[in-house]
């Protein structure tokens, strides 16, 4: 066995060998390479009350025995637990929720069962998962946008195990739950998949719509048993809990092999060109992804490079192929992108030609992260960090799937984030993943869902505990001085006859959203939280639909449009803004002699003012003006003062001040989602010399969702380390005045100035000195 394991990491060096083999002596970009062992795997037995046509059908595809870790779940389930099985990718978490569910369907006819899925495409691929098993009294039927309305009674009046999404279950299942009463009073479990994407508000969102699906269950009697399937997540059990409102048993431990495999950080070389202010611009992490799948092809290594647009992944696969047919002009047939937007046969017939080696190697968005079962892959290339590390892990998980051994490849954006990461590998590989974040007390989520429950039935106090309690009262009392419920003595009532549902946008901030149309069709490409249009599709704005780019030609406020043509510039566009922060309510302060620490409410004031036209080197083209209203945003902020005093002893000149802060924010939001589940363009930063709620120099951190989603209150609970990971990835950075590896912002509304790089570090030694 030693020596086996041996020649597996043999095979994923010598790859990264190949992929280092073009680049000129003394300038590796590798900055770290650790060997991860094979994991054996710990087999058992059938549970003894498994049907057996069901264990009939899993060994007739191949699975003689279950791993330990699937019986433990299946067993909770069975004995009538909720339970999450959080373990890597390639675990079989599928056959934990299938086994106790389709024993059910079989020992009782009249029996249901639901499964809800982030994506219909990873729900399409569990049912024609299922469908092949060909277990005979299983009547699983999808029921999703892409059903058609013919089929859609049948589903209601016959199906056992349903298959859908939480939009549709918002929108077409709950709102109608009179016409589904057949399936609701049978309903036995519900199968939550993937449930460590549902996080921030749209996993807000959907903790309360699981309130709402107990809540009708109840009312014609079922109880039925939650099974959730996730990717490795800090305290999944917790997360669970938050997601569902009830208690949840976890299983952890996962005893599926796994081949070996070598992990690579790569931090692509800086370039002689010069971004925003001068600032040093690294090769483009998806052009150094490009070379690497090339070189990868050439080996003849199956692999997949994650790319986190579609754009980008198609981008990924055109350069591979440029540099594919210099070498041989059979190889650049054998790459190509994969992504959200394909036709379900575009996708199976990739799928199947990257399975049987027709095509070596595919660029991919997150398309391939969740689900679909792709083996035997040699390597996987990930461009950029994915925003979690549960999502990294499973990116890496698609190679060696088979039980051979792997490369994987980190390579680093030019990113705070993606920079500290490659330069401390620790925060990588050694370092637990993150808990899943969310909020389902935010009143801005939990009216328009408490506005949907009532307009399902009735709202009574009885069940308000499950909704928040006291909060959702007070709520309550809003939507009632808004005329949108009426008060009785029972309850709460929906007061109009439309009901909210199609109104609530369970993925956004809700209500209406500004309508991206083309000009010359009429056609709508789709919609943009009105919150942020003036940031995505202000005059002038490049807007991306399907890997086609689009430019803004009219933003319209007041009517919800923006009108674009199709046009495909060689730059893409960045905003400029101001923005202005008001503490209305602090929740937490702590103080530190000079240094305070709070968390609290705030009212954001944002208006874009221009924007930046920016080559995909970086370069800047030019800045045009632009007089768009004003934007507010109530949300939660988490922020830290520092006394005048304490940083003239450090060094920082009160001229240095402002540059100083700013450059301290802006690499603090880069690095707040490795400790909170969310993206740095789902937060947003203010820093000020003398702020006038505060008195002082202050740096604010807040929400970019209304209420909060949960991120400033995550960084504040964690703030020793967030704050040391920031002041290291300022300092670990080569660049001598700050570059957007470390100190710039893509997102900044001041130009990046001022910026003071030194500055920053030694503000961060002032708080952390303190708060330590």
């Amino acid at each position: 066995m030693v020596c086996k394991a041996r020649l597996v990491v043999d095979q994923g060096r010598r790859l990264l060998d190949r992929v280092l083999a073009g680049v000129p002596a003394g300038e590796s970009p590798l900055t770290h390479a650790r060997d991860l062992p094979l994991r054996q795997a710990d087999h058992v037995e059938w549970p003894s009350w498994a049907a057996a046509a069901v264990v009939a059908a899993f060994t007739e595809t191949g699975v003689r025995e279950p791993w330990r870790h699937q019986v433990e779940a299946a067993e909770l389930a069975w004995s009538g637990q909720h339970v999450v099985l959080a373990t890597g990718t390639a675990s079989g978490k599928s056959l934990a929720y299938q086994l106790p569910v389709l024993s059910t369907l079989l020992a009782d006819t009249k029996a249901t069962a639901l499964y809800l899925s982030p994506t219909k495409a990873l729900g399409a691929d569990q049912l024609r998962a299922l469908d092949e098993l060909g277990i005979k009294g299983v009547r699983a039927a999808a029921y999703d946008g892409d059903t058609p309305m013919a089929e859609r009674d049948w589903v209601k009046a016959h199906a056992n195990w349903v298959f859908t999404n939480p939009d549709m279950l918002h929108r077409g299942i709950l709102p109608q739950h009179p016409k589904w009463l057949r399936f609701f009073r049978r309903l036995k479990y519900v199968v939550i998949d993937e449930c460590h994407s549902y996080r921030g508000v749209f996993g807000s969102h959907v903790a309360l719509l699981m309130r709402r699906l107990r809540r009708v269950a109840r009312k014609y009697g079922a109880n039925p048993i939650f099974v959730l399937a996730s990717a490795t997540v800090a305290d999944p059990s917790s997360s669970a809990e938050r997601l569902l409102g009830v208690p949840v048993s976890a299983v952890v431990d996962d005893f599926s092999p796994r081949a070996s495999r070598t992990v690579a950080l790569w931090e692509p070389p800086l370039t002689s060109l010069e971004g925003e202010n001068g600032a040093p611009v690294r090769r483009s992490a998806g052009a150094e992804t490009s070379r690497i799948l090339a070189d990868l092809v050439v080996e003849g290594a199956r692999s997949l490079a994650f790319v986190r647009s579609r754009r980008g992944a198609e981008l990924t696969a055109l350069g591979a192929q440029r540099i594919l047919s210099e070498v041989d002009s059979e190889l650049p047939s054998r790459v190509a992108a994969y992504r959200g937007g394909f036709l379900p046969e575009e996708r199976r017939a990739l799928e199947k030609a990257l399975s049987t080696g027709d095509l070596l190697g595919v660029a991919t968005t997150n398309a391939l992260e969740l689900g679909v079962d792709i083996a035997g892959l040699d390597a996987v290339v990930v461009a950029g960090f994915p925003g979690t590390l549960a999502s990294f892990w499973q990116q890496a998980g698609r190679a060696g799937r088979s039980g051979d051994s792997a490369l994987v490849v980190f390579v680093a954006r030019d990113d705070p984030l993606d920079t500290y990461l490659v330069h401390n590998p620790a925060a990588v590989l050694d370092r637990p993943v993150e808990a899943t974040v969310l909020d389902p007390l935010n009143p801005y989520v939990l009216g328009p869902q408490l506005a949907c429950a009532a307009a399902e039935m009735p709202l009574t106090p009885a069940c308000l505990d499950d909704f928040g309690g006291p909060l959702a009262e007070a709520v309550l009392a809003d939507l009632v001085a808004e005329k949108l419920l009426r008060k009785r003595p029972a309850g709460w009532y929906w007061a109009s006859h439309d009901r909210p549902h199609a109104g609530v946008d369970i993925r956004g901030s809700g209500g209406d959203q500004v309508a991206v149309v083309e000009a010359d069709s009429g056609r709508m490409l789709g919609t943009v939280d009105p919150g942020s249009a003036c940031w995505q599709v202000h005059p002038g704005a490049v807007y991306l639909h399907q890997g086609r780019a689009y430019v803004v030609d009219e933003l319209d406020l007041e009517t919800g449009l923006a009108m674009v043509h199709r046009e495909d510039p060689e730059w893409t566009t960045q905003p400029r803004d101001c923005v202005d922060i008001t503490v209305v309510r602090e929740i937490e302060r702590a103080d530190f002699g000079g240094v305070s620490v709070c968390l609290g409410e705030v009212e954001v004031t944002t208006q874009v003012v221009g924007y930046l036209r920016r080559l995909p080197s970086g370069v800047v083209l030019d800045q045009i003006p632009l007089d768009l209203p004003e934007q507010t945003l109530q949300t939660r902020a988490v922020w830290y003062t520092v006394d005048e005093s304490l940083l003239f002893d450090a060094g920082v000149e009160a001229k240095r001040i402002p540059g100083a802060l700013h450059a301290a924010e802006h690499a603090a939001i880069g690095l707040l989602p490795l400790f909170a589940t969310c993206d740095r363009w789902d937060i947003g930063g203010v820093s000020t010399a003398v702020h006038p709620d505060t008195g002082m120099p202050t740096v604010f951190v807040h929400d970019g969702h209304p209420g909060g989603a949960g991120f400033a209150d995550r960084g504040h609970s964690a703030l020793r380390a967030w704050l040391s990971a920031t002041r290291s990835a300022i300092s670990s950075c080569s660049c001598p005045m700050g570059c957007p590896s470390c100190v710039q912002s893509p997102k900044c509304g001041n130009g990046n100035e001022p910026l003071d790089k030194a500055g920053a570090v030694l503000v961060l030694d002032v708080v952390l000195g303190k708060i330590s």
